[in-house]
């Protein structure tokens, strides 16, 4: 371990680990559960090596302009300023999946009671009023400033993050159930007979 290594890391130090780690979640060359371990670690990190560790199996961060193919020039990998995009293919399906949720249950609506008022028109052989958009009109403006507060405010992100954790929570549930079952079939019935 060199004299580095061995060096206490700073708060700044440590987040710039915790924003690379985001960084390569929304890439997609990190799992939720993966990204929110290393996360903790890099927190709990208390030297330089510590948080070494956690980014060596990451290549580093290339601006746009530059091929994602170009060969690093140090060991230590850059980080974008903060606020910085990147992914986007990752960032752009978690964000259609949240756009998917917050706006299908309006769009069924909304085709159902257009249908309804078109069957209504070609039944009295008249155009009546318009009358949908009395249901389209403010549902619609609600959800698009859910919208725009939501991109802005990183909802798509918290809500993929919490449902990977929900996830992993059952997951960890059911092997707990298998790891009782297993240690309860391999107990005696009745300790006090003779074997």
């Amino acid at each position: 371990m060199d004299g580095r290594d061995g060096m206490r890391a700073a708060d700044a130090d440590r987040e710039a680990v915790a924003e690379r780690l985001r960084i390569a979640l929304n890439e997609g060359r990190l799992e939720l559960h993966e990204y929110d371990e290393r996360l903790q670690r890099a927190y709990a990190a208390r030297t330089y090596a510590d948080l070494e560790v956690l980014l060596t199996d990451l290549p580093p961060v290339t601006p746009p302009q530059r091929s994602g193919l170009a060969a690093a020039s140090t060991s230590v990998p850059a980080v974008d300023p903060p606020g910085a995009q990147s992914g986007p293919v990752a960032t752009r399906g978690v964000t259609a999946r949240w756009l998917a949720e917050v706006w299908l249950r309006y769009l069924n609506v909304v085709a159902i009671v257009v249908t309804i008022w078109a069957v209504t028109s070609l039944l009295s052989r008249d155009l009546l009023y318009f009358w949908p958009v009395w249901v389209a009109g403010p549902w619609g403006a609600v959800l698009l400033v859910r919208t725009v507060t939501g991109l802005t405010g990183g909802e798509p992100q918290r809500q993929a993050v919490e449902r990977e954790r929900r996830r992993q929570r059952k997951r960890d549930k059911r092997e707990r159930r298998r790891e009782l079952r297993a240690a309860e079939s391999d107990e005696p019935d009745d300790p006090t007979a003779p074997a």
